[in-house]
């Protein structure tokens, strides 16, 4: 299934239905009177998150949602039936804007949080509703109320509690791949990843998910590389990893460069908690650990982990230093302690 992060809906409310104008007319009833009943409603357009779903690649083949009206009245005092609601089912994360792509109408982060997008218009009064001691037979009724009709962008940011950031090849998928069930794509050239990939990470007796996203370079704020598009799905993180290649020629240059992308990007993920990971550590001998594990603490000003997601050493103490940052209302029991309900038939 292909992802897709952003999306383009044209949206419609339903009109509501005309009033009617009408007279009880039956035999030897002389003074019958106005009976033309409402309009009925129109339908509104919702927004609802659904279980089961991690990306927009719906809205790619239907970009138009348009409501149903509402039907007119009609004598007898029968009122117009209401049109029926159109609701788009977006997945957990969906942030809703306007046309301009910078005003932000919603956020939904919890399954079934519905919004209003754009509500029905109301149906018309018919001539019943005109009637008074001094109008007995009106002859007006109101046109129902147009609908609304606008154009809407849907961007979806990831729920997870794990970002992972570095350079192209600095091991992010090999790293997700190691510690989860998640298969992204790796090579031994850059780019390999080209969307974001998930992963439940379990460590502990306990689960959370980590986030994969495109590697970036330096200008990525200007749109080189595949640029800054994907940083969104790390917002809603609650730390972030840094992994930095341990065989690069100049590990600081890279660090550097991921810290000037995060500041120029904005969002508060400069100041997010920060786990920095000197990787690869499998291709270096003892001395070089220690003076590249020196030289990126000088660099960072704070501690350096080291890991190598090949073989597996020092990743446990990584997932440990990364949930020990994560609140506890993000953190999942592991399924494998839970005891499995008594079988029945």
């Amino acid at each position: 299934m292909k992802f897709l992060d952003l999306a383009k809906v044209y949206i419609r409310s339903g009109s509501g239905g005309n009033g009617c104008i009408s007279f009880r007319r039956e035999k030897y009833i002389e003074y019958g009177g106005p009976d033309g009943g409402d309009g009925g409603t129109g339908g509104s357009v919702w927004a609802e998150v659904v279980d089961g779903l991690n990306t927009l690649i719906d809205f790619r083949y239907q970009q138009h949602f348009f409501a149903d009206n509402g039907r007119p009245g009609m004598g007898k005092q029968r009122t117009g039936a209401d049109g029926k609601d159109i609701v788009l089912r977006v997945p957990v994360g969906t942030e809703i804007l306007d046309e301009d792509q910078e005003t932000v109408i919603a956020d939904l982060t919890q399954v079934g949080e519905r919004v209003l997008l754009a509500r029905g218009g109301n149906g018309g009064w018919g001539n019943l509703h005109f009637k008074t001691s001094t109008n007995q037979a009106p002859r007006r009724a109101n046109p129902g109320q147009e609908g609304v009709e606008r154009t809407l962008w849907l961007r979806l940011k990831l729920i997870a509690d794990v970002g992972l950031l570095g350079m192209p090849n600095a091991g992010k998928s090999t790293f997700l791949a190691a510690t989860s069930n998640a298969r992204p794509k790796i090579a031994d050239y850059p780019f390999t990843t080209l969307h974001p990939n998930l992963g439940v990470v379990g460590v502990d007796g306990v689960e959370f998910v980590v986030a994969d996203i495109p590697g970036l370079i330096e200008g990525a704020h200007e749109g080189r590389g595949i640029g800054d598009l994907f940083l969104g799905h790390v917002e809603r993180c609650a730390v972030l990893l840094h992994l930095v290649d341990g065989t690069s020629g100049d590990l600081v240059k890279d660090y550097e460069t991921i810290i000037h992308e995060l500041e120029a990007y904005g969002g508060g993920l400069a100041e997010k908690p920060r786990v920095t990971v000197l990787n690869k550590i499998d291709t270096l001998d003892a001395e070089e650990r220690a003076f590249l594990r020196d030289e990126l603490q000088a660099a960072c000003g704070g501690p350096v982990m080291q890991m190598s997601g090949v073989t597996g050493e020092g990743v446990t103490e990584v997932l440990r230093a990364l949930r020990a940052q994560i609140d506890e209302g993000r953190l999942r029991e592991r399924a494998a302690n839970e005891e499995p309900d008594p079988w029945q038939p």
